[in-house]
Parts: structure tokens; sequence; C-alpha cells
């Protein structure tokens, strides 16, 4: 007799939901507020130049100064919270030692996700917002904000602070992403 746990189907969408957080959720979560998003927003953008389908974790100090970063490539499906919060981990790993050690985190980690459109929260960030929570909770970080990025410029979503500059321009990347899917590396920087 064999025993086994049958991994859930992707049409399964009540435990795909269970992997999700509504924007009600994030905002009940806590979360700390950065005092210069723009200064953020700029500073990743700068380091990664992403594309429309470009994701960039953060880790940032106690100042809010950058510790590390790195970008890489989101698949064009939906996600589940749970493919996000692998990708996430892959890369917080590869960037930074967890703190898990200390009694209470002492530094951030902030998410954002670049993509053509420009409406509100999507299904698809309520999936990565799981994930962020619970990446930061395995590695030993706070979980910070989750920005995005479009056309016409940058959000904070759950809070009412957004910009024109930066934004992803027309010929970001020539049209083209480069990697495979969910959480496939493109670079890593500030090590």
């Amino acid at each position: 007799m064999a025993f086994g746990f049958a991994s859930p189907s992707p049409a399964d969408t009540s435990s795909r939901l269970g992997r999700t957080l509504e924007p009600a959720e994030w905002i009940a979560a806590g979360i700390p507020l950065l005092r210069n998003p723009r200064e953020v927003v700029t500073g990743l953008y700068t380091r990664h130049r992403p594309g429309p389908a470009t994701a960039v974790v953060a880790v940032l100090g106690p100042d809010e100064r950058l510790v590390a970063s790195a970008s890489f490539t989101r698949s064009d499906s939906v996600p589940d919270g749970w493919e996000c919060r692998n990708a996430l981990l892959s890369h917080l790993r590869g960037i930074v030692p967890h703190d898990l050690r200390l009694r209470r985190p002492v530094r951030t980690a902030v998410l954002l996700c670049c993509r053509e459109d420009d409406s509100g929260w999507t299904e698809e960030d309520g999936a990565w917002m799981w994930g962020l929570r619970d990446a930061c909770a395995l590695h030993g970080l706070r979980c910070g904000a989750y920005l995005t990025l479009t056309r016409t410029g940058w959000q904070v979503l759950g809070e009412d602070r957004r910009g024109r500059r930066p934004s992803l321009g027309p010929t970001a990347r020539n049209g083209r992403t480069r990697g495979g899917g969910i959480g496939a590396p493109r670079r890593a920087a500030d090590r």
C-alpha cells in the first residue's frame, strides 16, 4: 500500500485563490510604508532597465538603502502564489543570506512588477503579494511594498502613491523579453 499526496491541478482555482491576497488583505497586513518610493523605483529601474514582463525583487536595509536586487522574467500566465513564492525565494537566496536567526527582521524585501497595462490590482498581483509575504517570512525579512511599473508610470499598490517617472518606455527591451517562464533569471545586481 502506498501513501502519497497529489499536487493540486492548475485548474483547481479554489486552492489557487487561497494563495492570493486581495487588496484589502494587503492593506490590513500593515506593510511598512516606503519613505521615498520614487527613489526606490528609480534606483531599481536604473540598475535593471526592466521590460514589460519583468519582476525585480530588492532587499532594503534599515535605512531603506538598497542592499541587493535581482530581476527575472515573469510568465505570461496567471501564476499560483506558490510559484511566485518559490521564484522570489530562489532569487533572495542568491542575493542575500537569510535573517532567520534574528529575533526581529531588520531588512525589508520589496517587489516591482512591470507590465503593459495600467489597470489597478489584478489576480496576478494577488499571487505575487502572497508570494512576497510568504517568501519574506521564510527568509527572515520584513515584507515591504508591492510596486507596479507601466507605460504611464509607477504605483504602490495598497497606497495612494504614484508617479509618472520612471515608466516603461515604448521601446523597452525592443519589445522583447528574455528568459523562459516564471522566475527565469535575467540578471542579479548589487551583491
